[in-house]
């Protein structure tokens, strides 16, 4: 990789680019010496690989860049895990220490060594227009590193990303920094998202959404950033108001914006809207068409191959369709002989998927092909997941939309630890399924918040065994 993996933050001319986590606002000039103070302690102590307890907040931010300027690996821990899953996280991991403050030590595993996170904010730490430009005299100077960061290869592991245990524990997704940095090229390329975008959302920050596209994305493009902390609508449509011009949600947070009209019309003032992790309903992208004059940009992707397929933003927009492969990506649709499955838009397969997105492997397993990989175009590694709400539309020619089919009608089964977003506000659902946690025991509402994430509390509940 011949530029750093947060390029933008780095770059003179953008010193004065403005974060904002919550209530505090932090430029890119005052962002960088925080995270070189981290980054020296982790060095000095030997740690090579650290756990994070992904807050939505500044310690957690800090806590990244640090990491990700000074070639240390990255152990998202999700803020909502439980014991039990946390505890795997740290003990599969082998994360070395906690950077920012650990979880409350309920008996999952917080006896990590810990490195503290400073994020005070003294005079002109805020100062800016949030496009990299000073207020005058007060303007942040570019940042002097003296040296650092030094340059960190490209083949070198950012990020270990646990799964959410569909099949089992939960598995460490091992991604490159090189990796990384290709996928956030693609969807620069496919959004035109560029330096003199602000960025807002509201997601967590331990999935690709909300950490890679979300934090790492603005800081490789030298753009601004705005966390509005819970994601309400009232919350992006102050981030409007204040400038942001890219929005990202998922479908619960869209449904709810499209049901306040107030608020979602504050929204005309930027310039895209993005969802993702599940499909959008196509009344949600209607209404949010009708009352921002924007249509989402939708896009499809795992854990372990990024971002592969996106609406463009100077392409077509559908309501139901994610768009089309990214830049350097190539997908196509296989059945279970591997036979090809037809591009009618109806039909369901295996999109598999190539290309330099995809991870390196699963942390601590062995290098084997996966039960559906296949051989694509004769020695190009593909993987691919079985995903009955995606199938591929479009003509022979040229590249192929791929459609984000509706949850079936009736009841949904969770076969993991967490629920599908998707199921929640969905006309289509009746009631979403917890799986019983050990025989005998039962399933019931009251016991689903220490294994569902918030925003994935199902309406009703039923067991199954």
């Amino acid at each position: 990789m011949s530029e750093p993996l947060l390029a933008g933050l780095l770059r003179p001319d953008r010193a004065g680019t403005l974060v904002r986590v919550g209530d505090t606002t932090l430029s890119y000039a005052a962002l960088l010496p925080r995270a070189r103070a981290v980054a020296q302690a982790l060095r000095a102590a030997g740690v090579t690989r650290v756990a994070v307890h992904a807050t939505p907040t500044w310690p957690t931010v800090v806590a990244v860049v640090a990491a990700v300027l000074d070639g240390v690996e990255v152990v998202p821990v999700p803020a909502d895990a439980g014991p039990g899953e946390r505890a795997h996280v740290l003990r599969d991991s082998g994360a070395q220490a906690w950077v920012g403050a650990p979880p409350p030590d309920d008996g999952g595993g917080n006896t990590l060594r810990q490195f503290a996170v400073e994020v005070s904010v003294g005079d002109g730490d805020g100062e800016g227009d949030g496009n990299g430009n000073g207020n005058g005299e007060g303007a942040p100077e570019p940042w002097s590193g003296r040296g650092w960061p030094t340059p960190v290869p490209g083949d070198r592991v950012a990020f270990v990303l646990y799964t959410s245990g569909t099949t089992g524990l939960p598995k460490g997704v091992v991604l490159s920094r090189r990796a990384i940095a290709a996928g956030l090229d693609a969807l620069a390329d496919a959004w035109s998202w560029r330096a003199d975008d602000v960025l807002a959302h509201g997601l967590p920050l331990f999935h690709v959404h909300g950490l890679i596209l979300g934090v790492l994305g603005p800081l490789r493009l030298g753009g601004g950033l705005e966390h509005v902390g819970r994601p309400s609508p009232a919350a992006y449509a102050l981030a409007a108001q204040r400038g942001a011009t890219l929005f990202f949600g998922v479908p619960t947070i869209w449904s709810r914006i499209a049901a306040e009209p107030d608020s979602a019309r504050e929204l005309s003032r930027g310039r895209l809207l993005v969802s993702g992790s599940a499909a959008l309903p196509v009344p949600v992208f209607e209404r949010l068409r009708e009352l921002t004059g924007h249509e989402v940009c939708e896009r499809y992707g795992m854990t372990e191959t990024l971002i592969t397929v996106a609406t463009r933003a100077d392409g077509p927009r559908r309501a139901g369709a994610v768009g089309v492969p990214v830049a350097g990506v190539q997908t196509r649709l296989r059945g279970d002989h591997d036979e090809p499955v037809p591009h009618d838009g109806s039909s369901v397969g295996a999109l598999q998927v190539r290309g330099p997105t995809l991870f390196d492997g699963y942390l601590g397993r062995p290098r084997r092909a996966p039960r559906h990989t296949r051989r694509m175009g004769g020695s190009a590694p593909v993987t691919s997941r079985r995903s009955p709400p995606t199938a591929p539309t479009g003509s022979s020619g040229g590249p192929r939309s791929i459609s984000s089919r509706a949850v079936a009608t009736g009841s949904v089964p969770a076969r993991s630890s967490r629920c599908c977003s998707a199921t929640r506000g969905s006309p289509n659902v009746r009631s979403s399924a917890c799986p019983t946690p050990t025989s005998g025991s039962g399933s019931s509402p009251s016991s689903c918040p220490t294994r569902l994430c918030p925003n994935e509390f199902p309406n009703k509940s039923s067991s199954t065994s």
